[in-house]
Formats: structure tokens, sequence, C-alpha cells
């Protein structure tokens, strides 16, 4: 399994399979730093299966991840978000910050879709962005070829 981070207080994640295909999905806010060390040693306990995770963004709260992704062996790399976006989105869609959310919600809803994962009755950015860097992961480690047609209609 792979999940795929948009980190902050409010926080997406995505867990997608080894097929390429995205799980689950869901945002939360935790509020303190102290609650989000938590969250990810909590989160990592309770999924067993993961084998990579895919973290956009850094500072200080990235360091829990990192500590419980070295502890448990699992291969963590840290993206920004101009990486899966170059990939992702087309340059005419990244010009303009509320355009691009758009198309990222767009995408996300796509990749929803095509993965047969329960739809949204509202979809918060984080994580339609985890969404997508996960999307973006399963592509760059070789678990999916290339983003599917489906998704980019």
């Amino acid at each position: 399994m792979l999940l795929a981070v948009d980190l902050g207080l409010r926080t997406g994640f995505a867990l997608y399979g080894r097929d390429g295909r995205l799980h689950w999905y869901r945002s939360q806010h935790f509020g303190t730093r102290s609650h989000l060390r938590r969250a990810a040693y909590t989160m990592l306990n309770d999924l067993p299966d993961i084998t990579r995770i895919i973290v956009e963004g850094g500072g200080v709260l990235i360091n829990a991840w990192q500590k419980e992704a070295d502890r448990r062996e699992i291969e963590m790399r840290q993206i920004s978000a101009e990486t899966w976006r170059a990939a992702l989105l087309f340059p005419r869609e990244q010009r303009s910050g509320s355009r691009a959310k758009q198309r990222a919600d767009d995408l996300a809803r796509g990749v929803i879709d095509w993965s047969d994962a329960p739809r949204p009755t509202s979809l918060r950015h984080d994580a339609a962005e985890a969404i997508l860097i996960g999307l973006w992961g399963v592509v760059e480690i070789g678990w999916l070829p290339k983003i599917p047609a489906e998704i980019r209609s």
C-alpha cells in the first residue's frame, strides 16, 4: 500500500493499493503538532501493509512522519506541490491558483470514479491534493504505467 499525505495541521490522506487504485481518502484537522505526531504513529499502526509514504510539505511537521517511517522501515519520499502539479496539470491550468484548485478537484474526482472508491459529498482541497499526490506516486514507482485516460476526461 502507498499512503499519500498532504501535510499540514489540516492534513489530507489517500491510500492506494498495489494495483494503483485509490482505496480511501480523507481530511483531518489536528489542531496542534503534538496531535499530528500522535496521528502519524497511530495511522501507521492501523495500516501495517504500507510500504511507501509520499508526503507533500515539510518543516517541523514532517519529522513525525519521517521518524515513524524510519522506525518501521517504510520508504518515504518528500515532494513539493510543483512536482505532482507539473506531471498532472497542464501549464495553463497552473497559472491561476483558483484554476489549479478546480482542476485538481476535477482530477481527484476522476481518480475516485476510476478506482470505484466511495464518492464524496464534499471534497476538501487537502484530500483532493492527497489523491493526486498518490496518483503521481503510483505512476512514479511503476504501480501504474501511466495515468489512465479515463481520469483525464
